[in-house]
């Protein structure tokens, strides 16, 4: 049926082109945006001609009037094209337009009797006509498959995700801006590494030809973040993409927005303040109360949060005293899914820290996501490292909270997918 549909639009492409009209046309200029244009009509019946561009959502015939409504990358308008204004000619061919094309139309903004804001179409042009439909119900697209895979469409079906992006991008803006106050320097550093540190995890290999030598997209991004405190800028960050060689979960992508930071001379007092105020910041440029909820669950996000040590949560909740590697398995398994409320994990155990000593033994016994060993950056170390704080975040889990999604695949715009049958 697909096929048919695309033979079918295939045909009016080449009836307009036949009839001298290019369906794929530029040079319109679109005047405003249509939450813009709908807010000029304020108390005025009619407003001066404006011009708008966008896709074309509904489409009604009633005797000699086309009523569509617009949508743009701002919301939607309604438009009327009437045979008594455009004539007879525009008046079919506006008419013959489809669901999906896109147009640039131009015309005054006035209220329909029954108050509806409307754009009177006095002339209009096909910008690019649509060769594939747009789910049926496009206002309730459902399938997760196909709105993860082709997150286009999605896009257009689903307003309400756009928006979940938008906050992202504010959720951003507000964290740079936060921390460009406090003096850090925005870095980048590089995303091709020879040794992939900073983390525990198996890394993508990739070969460069002209060297001859293996790479690794990188795990994380602390070890040049802390070869510039070395080489003397004490506030850095970044926020950049890192790579994981790992399984899909609605927690896990195996590439991810990462957020670090390191301060010179800060303790983790200081670092737990940091995070309280980049969160508020965001949870704001969100637009979420910071007393609000997750997948229905009540979630304050008021300062300050509470801090506790790793070994009392995991008496508190098992009874039981533990050091090392059993220490993290307990709290794995039995506290991380109790907490619901923010808390700071204090002092946790060195066995799982990525840049301690024994992870070179372990990393030689076989595990192939312990660390190799960074020898350049255990130079610049020699050099001096100067007393630091440093922060991590998961900017996808962060806006999953945030915006209230379920999965961090409702928050990335192209998450990896399995391969489609």
């Amino acid at each position: 049926m697909a096929e048919d549909f695309l033979h079918d639009r295939l045909a009016k492409v080449e009836k307009l082109r036949a009839s001298g009209i290019d369906p794929y046309s530029r040079g319109f200029q679109p005047t405003h945006s249509s939450a813009s244009a709908r807010a000029l009509i304020g108390e005025a019946e009619r407003t001066e001609p404006v011009s708008l561009a966008g896709r074309l959502m509904v489409k009604r015939l009633q005797g000699g009037v086309v009523f569509a409504d617009l949508q743009d990358g701002r919301g939607r308008i309604q438009l009327m094209a009437g045979r008594n204004i455009v004539g007879d000619e525009e008046f079919d061919r506006f008419a013959d337009l489809d669901v999906g094309d896109i147009v640039g139309v131009t015309g005054p903004i006035f209220r329909t009797r029954r108050g509806e804001i409307t754009l009177e179409v006095h002339s209009f042009q096909l910008l690019t006509k649509s060769l594939r439909p747009l789910p049926e119900k496009w206002h309730g697209l459902k399938d997760v498959e196909i709105r993860y895979r082709q997150r286009y469409v999605d896009l257009i079906a689903n307003p309400e995700v756009r928006e979940v992006f938008r906050a992202r991008t504010r959720v951003i803006t507000a964290i740079r801006g936060l921390l460009d106050e406090r003096g850090f320097i925005d870095v980048e550093t590089p995303v091709l590494q020879e040794v992939p540190g900073g983390g525990h995890a198996r890394p993508f290999m990739t070969h460069h030809n002209a060297l001859d030598r293996d790479l690794f997209l990188r795990i994380a991004l602390e070890l040049h973040l802390k070869r510039l405190l070395v080489g003397g800028f004490e506030r850095v960050y970044e926020i950049g993409r890192v790579f994981r060689n790992e399984g899909l979960s609605p927690r896990h992508n195996p590439e991810f927005t990462l957020l670090e930071s390191y301060q010179a001379y800060a303790g983790y007092e200081d670092v737990m303040q940091l995070v309280e105020d980049l969160v508020v910041v965001s949870a704001m440029a969100a637009g979420r109360p910071l007393e609000g909820a997750y997948q229905g669950e009540s979630v304050d996000l008021t300062p300050p949060f509470r801090r506790e040590r790793m070994a009392d949560l995991v008496l508190e909740h098992t009874g039981r005293h533990a050091e090392g590697e059993e220490l993290n398995d307990l709290f794995e398994e039995h506290v991380e899914p109790r907490l619901r409320q923010p808390t700071f994990v204090l002092d946790y155990p060195v066995e799982i820290s990525p840049l301690a000593r024994p992870q070179a033994a372990l990393r030689a016994a076989g595990n192939v996501e312990a660390h190799p060993m960074d020898e350049d950056f255990l130079r610049a170390v020699e050099y001096g490292l100067p007393p630091c704080g440093g922060l991590g975040v998961g900017i996808d889990r962060l806006v999953m909270l945030l915006t209230d999604q379920p999965s961090i695949r409702d928050v990335i715009l192209f998450p990896v997918m399995k391969p489609e049958t």
